[in-house]
C-alpha cells in the first residue's frame, strides 16, 4: 500500500510518499486494506529536508525553507521556534566545538533532546534525538550541499 500526503500548512506545500508492508491480514469479511500495516520506505519533497544552521561563540540558528526559524544563545533560557506548529521552545547548548545539544520543550515539558556533531572535515553533522516521552532514541546523518 502506497500513501502520498501533501501538507499545505507550510510556506511551500510538502509531499510525503509512505510506502506500507501487511503485517497481519485483515479480518474475515472486513475490507482488504483492513489489517495491521507497516511502513518501510517513505519519501518526502526535497523541500522538506532542507536546514541551515550557523553557530557562533553566543548561540545558535537553524532555519527551513519552510519558515521554521530559530534563533537561541547558549544562556540557558528557552527561545520559541518561528512558524513552529508545535509551538516548541528549545535551550541550546553548545558541548564543545563541534557539538550543539537542543532541548526542546512544548506546554511547559522537555519533550527529547537532540545532539549535533559535526563531522571533523565539515562535510556532515551526525544527530541523535532522544524522546524524553519514552526514551527512544532515533540517529541520523545531515550531509552538506554543495556550493
Amino acid at each position: 500500500m502506497t500513501q502520498v500526503t501533501r501538507d499545505s500548512t507550510e510556506a511551500e506545500a510538502v509531499t510525503l510518499e509512505s510506502t506500507f508492508r501487511r503485517t497481519a491480514p485483515a479480518p474475515s469479511g472486513a475490507h482488504f486494506l483492513s489489517g495491521s500495516w507497516q511502513i518501510f520506505k517513505q519519501n518526502r519533497s526535497a523541500n522538506s529536508t532542507i536546514i541551515r544552521y550557523k553557530c557562533t561563540p553566543q548561540g545558535f540558528t537553524a532555519e527551513t525553507p519552510l519558515g521554521e526559524r530559530l534563533d537561541a544563545k547558549f544562556d540557558g533560557k528557552f527561545y520559541q521556534i518561528e512558524d513552529d506548529p508545535g509551538h516548541t521552545m528549545v535551550s541550546a547548548k553548545l558541548l564543545n566545538p563541534y557539538t550543539v545539544e537542543q532541548t526542546n520543550m512544548r506546554d511547559g515539558k522537555v519533550v527529547f533532546v537532540v545532539r549535533l556533531e559535526v563531522t571533523p572535515d565539515g562535510t556532515a553533522i551526525h544527530a541523535s534525538s532522544e524522546s524524553k516521552e519514552d526514551g527512544r532514541i532515533k540517529t541520523w546523518d545531515l550531509h552538506k550541499q554543495p556550493l
